[in-house]
């Protein structure tokens, strides 16, 4: 297996069905109490510990899943309010290596996740098909994102942080 992407990348072919919408949606809104249940019982050794070797330590990947969702959520407001944005990249691992993604303790990020999934839920689910079908430009990949495969990309994005933690405690024998 491959630690650094444990559920493999994200990949979703064809048309975005509103189906598969709901689904990921879902996911959205149930990622912060999957996430509280996979780290509230790990100790500060735990947190410090990386989910592979060069890898960011679970306490990083927490604080990631706030900063990368908040920027997420900002690029779903700018493309339903602003003609195909482009939007502004940021460097994530620069970001997990400052002092609010190594000391501050997790339960800041998990309370700000819970927020900020509520938010976010309540959007995504007032949108409808023309909605979700506009768009931004990503100027770091080069790529046009329309909503509905950015909303997937997320979704996936949290499935995989989170089996991030859950496999490495799991291969540590923290957990059954």
């Amino acid at each position: 297996m491959d630690l650094r992407y444990p559920i493999g990348t994200f990949a979703y072919e064809g048309n975005i069905t509103v189906e598969q919408r709901e689904v990921w949606i879902r996911e959205i809104e149930e990622l912060p109490a999957l996430l509280r249940a996979a780290v509230e019982d790990l100790s500060e050794e735990q947190l410090n510990t990386p989910y592979r070797e060069g890898g960011w330590q679970v306490r990083q990947v927490v604080h990631h899943i706030a900063d990368s969702h908040m920027n997420s959520l900002m690029r779903f407001k700018l493309a339903l309010t602003e003609q195909h944005p482009t939007i502004r990249p940021y460097d994530e691992a620069s970001w997990a290596e400052l002092s609010d993604s190594t000391r501050e303790p997790i339960a800041t990020s998990l309370v700000f996740i819970a927020a900020l999934h509520r938010k976010w839920g309540t959007l995504l689910g007032s949108m409808g098909e023309e909605q979700f079908a506009r768009t931004f430009f990503h100027p770091g990949s080069g790529e046009t994102v329309a909503l509905d495969r950015c909303l997937g990309m997320y979704a996936w994005h949290g499935k995989h942080h989170l089996a991030h933690i859950t496999k490495l405690a799991f291969r540590m024998g923290w957990t059954e």
